[in-house]
């Protein structure tokens, strides 16, 4: 299965295992700036080179070797998962993706005649029921992740325990796993423990958001969309995630974790 997902300097200073939806493209870019002294000109995730990735094909072997003899630090970055659920739904069901068209083609249009979704139009400034919708899309997101059906659960909305536990499972190890909600403190961490090619102030980083702009705007708070069903879904669904990453399922509207993030516990749990 090798390391699907993971990144890698070029200068093989660090590795990051990519969780979609938790500051991957701002993470990529730190990256990709502490080799060069300069941002990919682009969505990180179209860079075709200056960054080790493993679905390149020249970029397997080193990842495998360094992530096999544990050479670098490796990190990860988690978000609590209300608030990484509800960015997708915006993101990748009711945005429009950056080659202009609907994620996947003809899911949106499932979507919308079997479970009744509706995304807005840009032309119309988005105007529909958000709350009504994605409540809708949880029970698509459920199905997917429970049964696959009607589909495979995309990678924006399975669960991070999932993506965190492909690099333990091959016999990596993560030194740091931090919080979106926490970033500059935990990017900052990562950054004083290794030796980068090129400096890197993080104070002086612009946040490199590439979904932000290309659909509709939340016009509620977390919790308003979350009744007790749909909060049973969820829990259902990221019942790991909410343990391990210590966030709290009782309430929406608190998206800061409760406690500290035990990686002992991550590696014994996740490594099976």
């Amino acid at each position: 299965m090798g390391f699907p997902g993971t990144w890698m300097t070029e200068s093989e200073s660090m590795v990051y295992r990519v969780v979609p939806k938790c500051a991957c493209s701002t993470i990529g870019q730190i990256m990709y700036y502490s080799d060069h002294g300069q941002f990919f000109d682009g969505d990180i995730h179209d860079a075709e080179g200056g960054l080790h990735k493993w679905n390149q094909d020249h970029s397997r072997a080193p990842i495998t070797a360094n992530v096999a003899a544990q050479r670098s630090l490796t990190f990860t970055c988690v978000r609590n998962p209300y608030a990484r659920i509800l960015s997708s739904f915006f993101d990748k069901i009711c945005g429009i993706q950056r080659n202009g068209r609907r994620y996947r083609g003809n899911l949106v249009p499932l979507l919308i005649q079997r479970y009744g979704i509706e995304v807005g139009d840009p032309e119309t400034g988005f105007e529909f029921d958000q709350i009504r919708s994605f409540r809708r899309f949880l029970l698509f997101a459920r199905d997917t992740i429970r049964w696959r059906r009607p589909m495979d659960p995309d990678i924006h909305w399975s669960d991070m325990s999932g993506h965190v536990s492909t690099l333990i499972t091959n016999g990596g190890r993560y030194n740091q796993i931090f919080w979106t909600e926490s970033f500059n403190d935990g990017m900052q961490t990562v950054l004083d423990a290794v030796e980068t090619p090129k400096p890197v102030d993080l104070s002086a980083i612009p946040r490199f958001n590439e979904s932000e702009g290309h659909g509709p705007k939340r016009a509620h708070p977390v919790e308003a969309y979350f009744d007790d069903l749909s909060m049973h879904l969820v829990y259902e669904m990221y019942h790991r995630d909410f343990h391990l990453f210590r966030y709290d399922f009782e309430n929406p509207a608190n998206k800061m974790p409760t406690g500290e993030i035990d990686l002992d516990e991550i590696h014994a749990k996740l490594g099976d």
